[in-house]
């Protein structure tokens, strides 16, 4: 019998001006699912501090653990009301906002070389995989410079030395707690569009890690 498909989900957790981050479920959520598609997945998940100390510890860990062949990443992005597909990683990072250990970045980039780094074009496929769930999705190139494109900048990073084939990116909206009032502007897509969407996207990412893999084979 050939090993699993290995596919790692991660989010985060509270960070400062968002108590509550709904990555969490969401990756919980889309761990904990079952479908014949998913016979030969191993699905893993990992919840990461808002912190660049934990993205630089906790990253390199839970991949050496983990092995997986995708990594399919989420973040929030409170002031967006739609789903963001990253289409690349900036080497850029906030000197302003600190993260939550209250550390700020003592330099505005990353890493001493390219001014960005591409995801690849499957982040065009997640795209529109995620688009025909009917929630309103868009593709960006611009994940911020916070902790999310941070991440994104080490995930790519990994691929390209060899780690997953894949990874992707993707920034959901905030949404209202069950029982809250709606706040005026706020995002109306829901959680259960969201796991939809996550679905989707996931669905996507193990059709083409399968394919790489089993391309590597023959």
């Amino acid at each position: 019998m050939s090993e699993k498909l290995r596919i790692l989900l991660t989010g985060f957790g509270p960070f400062p001006g968002a108590p509550y981050n709904p990555t969490r479920p969401l990756v919980a959520r889309l761990a904990q699912l079952r479908r014949p598609a998913l016979d030969d997945v191993a699905l893993s998940s990992h919840i990461f501090p808002v912190t660049y100390a934990a993205v630089d510890r906790q990253l390199p860990e839970v991949l050496a653990k983990v092995k997986p062949d995708a990594l399919l990443m989420f973040g929030l992005a409170a002031r967006t009301p739609y789903l963001r597909i990253e289409t690349r990683a900036r080497n850029a990072v906030t000197m302003l906002w600190p993260d939550a250990a209250n550390t700020r970045s003592s330099k505005r980039g990353i890493a001493g070389h390219a001014d960005a780094m591409n995801f690849g074009p499957h982040a065009a496929k997640l795209l529109r995989a995620a688009r025909l769930t009917g929630i309103d999705a868009r593709a960006s190139r611009d994940a911020g410079a916070y902790l999310c494109n941070y991440l994104s900048w080490r995930a790519i990073e990994n691929v390209k030395a060899g780690g997953p084939q894949l990874a992707a990116f993707i920034h959901i909206p905030l949404l209202a707690r069950s029982g809250a009032v709606r706040r005026k502007g706020a995002s109306r897509i829901t959680l259960e569009e969201l796991v939809d969407a996550g679905e989707a996207m996931l669905m996507e990412m193990v059709a083409l890690a399968r394919k790489g893999r089993n391309t590597q084979v023959s």
